[in-house]
């Protein structure tokens, strides 16, 4: 049984003047539950604003959870906060949470929304709001559940907002496989980037994800893996700048499912970007992701958190 976090808020109305494809949460969501029984639900409570004020600046979470944004802040976001965005973006955090905790004690669950790597301290940017993956990691290590997690990135956008906010802290890692000329204009530093050029395929895209990610996490040995695994590295993708087919992506993820087990970590998956007009087959990407990770970890069996 694969354990799958979903909240009715990821599915809501498009804010005016929004590019960003609402209807992919509400798509994936219906694809997972044609897979009947497979799939375990779990509803995540709404993030207490005293959460994403530990990683956030407090006057922007008061902006946003009072939907007063100004115009300079939306427009690096990519839409307008309503109130509908703004319950929206407490479920979110708390879903990747929620999916952290399913994870150490089932060995894998994903959030169907969330991977909001680009959102910074005092602002959102690039379709994100707040960084969930941030402030559940912050929160994991910060309340003893974990001692050490790492924040592996996939996504074809590199990661700058989860760097920014975990700088300099030992107790969370993070890993960013990216196209190195691709938004954001301005990196940040991650505590391993790996910047790929225009085009790469599938073998050249593998090679470079194994001879990394394999000393990146024998090196730092974390407790818990929140993966953002963003589809967008595939070749028709809209904002994608890479050549990575469907095959390679499903291959992506049985590697870094494979990584996950052969160590013994727990892995919770979030979704990340995937853009287009076909919202339905950048959904199908994505739900592949999610059980692909899910039928590999989804284990009984697993030795206990520290074994």
């Amino acid at each position: 049984m694969i354990h799958v976090v979903h909240h009715p808020a990821y599915v809501t109305e498009a804010p005016a003047r929004s590019t960003y494809r609402w209807g992919k949460n509400g798509a994936i969501r219906d694809l997972l539950h044609g897979q009947g029984d497979a799939i375990a639900w779990t509803e995540p409570a709404l993030i207490p604003p005293v959460w994403l004020e530990a990683v956030h600046d407090p006057d922007y979470v008061a902006e946003v959870l009072e939907a007063r944004v100004p115009p300079e802040k939306t427009r690096r976001i990519g839409f307008p906060i309503t109130e509908q965005v703004a319950h929206r973006a407490r479920a979110v955090p708390g879903g990747t949470w929620t999916a952290a905790m399913l994870a150490i004690e089932h060995g894998f669950a994903a959030n169907t929304a969330g991977g909001s790597h680009h959102a910074l301290a005092n602002t959102g940017a690039g379709y994100c709001i707040f960084n969930d993956l941030a402030i559940a990691a912050v929160r994991l290590v910060e309340e003893g559940t974990v001692g050490r997690i790492a924040i592996v990135d996939c996504d074809v956008h590199q990661g700058d907002g989860t760097a920014a906010l975990t700088a300099g802290r030992t107790d969370i890692v993070t890993y960013s496989i990216h196209a190195e000329k691709n938004f954001p204009a301005r990196k940040a530093r991650s505590t391993l980037d790996v910047g790929l050029p225009d085009g790469v395929d599938d073998d050249g895209y593998l090679e470079q994800l194994a001879t990394t990610l394999i000393p990146f996490l024998d090196e730092h040995m974390p407790d818990l893996i929140l993966y953002q695994a963003g589809v967008d590295p595939f070749a028709g993708d809209r904002l994608g700048r890479l050549a990575v087919s469907e095959a390679g992506l499903v291959a992506r993820d049985t590697l870094i499912a494979d990584l996950a087990l052969a160590r013994n970590l727990p892995l919770a998956s979030t979704v990340g970007g995937g853009y287009g007009d076909d919202v339905m087959a950048i959904a199908e990407r994505h739900v592949t992701a999610i059980l692909t990770l899910g039928q590999k970890l989804s284990m009984r069996n697993r030795l206990p958190l520290g074994a």
